[in-house]
């Protein structure tokens, strides 16, 4: 079974071959797809076959997926682009004959108010509309998300937003990638695999308020942080003057409202289910990035 993992020089998607390795699925049959294979020269010399496959470029992702049985679509990075992006996978896989496509969508996509979800939900939309068997794992947020956050507020003293109480059911990305490499990765009892036409809510098992990381936060490092609550408009002012775009800062602005609308809060266990384990607490996690 050939295993094609696009996006495979990025975070999520490093770390999703490593997780397949690590679940024992031999390097030969991994494909890391990558739109600069030189990115991927480490997963090369382990074995894992390094194929060219630019989203913006149909023609290499036809040859990227020739042989593929399983391809895990990982989101684009580049807003308001990526539902052509993301047709063009689904596309090139339905041409391959792939047996199943794993999309990385977000959390809630059909009702939460995340500014990033348009883009997911009209993927989602299409892969339904297309006949390719797929799985939706909608990833909720990362905790790596408020590295820089964590390391502002240790030189302030204060981490600003919007987000009021509402709650953040965070894990990190290689739990989420755990994930994927299960779903991935499995061949069901009758070889071909269980999570055709699955969606996943995928989320940390604890959710915490931005309260909450601040005391975490304070307790590792014996500095003391606090959370400062603005709204909406004043989180976004305040953003534009640190020298943000607008629109990025309206962009922050509304994801914040959202997890103060409790879009980002769920906790249903899907992802410590698929992964066989507890998720990783933001403790832990949050310690780990401030030793690195």
């Amino acid at each position: 079974m050939m295993i094609v993992v696009t996006g495979a020089a990025g975070q999520l998607g490093r770390l999703t071959v490593e997780a397949l390795l690590e679940r024992g699925v031999p390097a030969s049959r991994i494909v890391a797809a990558v739109r600069s294979p030189e990115k991927a020269a480490g997963l090369a010399r382990r074995g894992v076959q390094v194929r060219e496959a630019d989203y913006d470029r149909p023609a290499t992702l036809t040859a990227a997926f020739e042989g593929a049985r399983r391809v895990l679509l990982i989101s684009g990075s580049e807003v308001g682009r990526r539902v052509p992006q993301h047709r063009a996978v689904v596309d090139a896989a339905g041409q391959a004959g792939a047996e199943l496509l794993a999309y990385t969508s977000v959390l809630h996509a059909d009702t939460t108010t995340v500014p990033v979800a348009p883009e997911h939900r009209e993927t989602e939309e299409y892969l339904r509309g297309s006949g390719l068997p797929h799985c939706l794992l909608r990833n909720g947020w990362y905790t790596e998300n408020y590295e820089q956050a964590a390391r502002q507020g240790l030189e302030t003293g204060m981490i600003a937003g919007a987000a009021g109480d509402g709650r953040i059911a965070s894990a990190p990305r290689a739990d989420y990638a755990a994930a994927a490499a299960a779903v991935l990765a499995d061949e069901g009892t009758d070889g071909h695999g269980t999570h055709t036409d699955a969606v996943y809510e995928l989320s940390g098992d604890t959710a915490w308020t931005m309260a909450d990381f601040a005391a975490v936060l304070t307790d590792l490092t014996g500095t003391e942080v606090v959370y400062r609550d603005l709204s909406v408009d004043g989180y976004t002012k305040a953003l534009t003057s640190a020298g943000l775009p607008e629109g990025t800062a309206r962009f922050l602005a509304g994801t914040d409202a959202a997890i103060a609308a409790g879009d980002l809060g769920d906790t249903p266990g899907d992802l410590s289910r698929l992964i066989g384990r507890p998720t990783t607490p933001l403790r832990d996690t949050l310690a780990a990035l401030l030793r690195g």
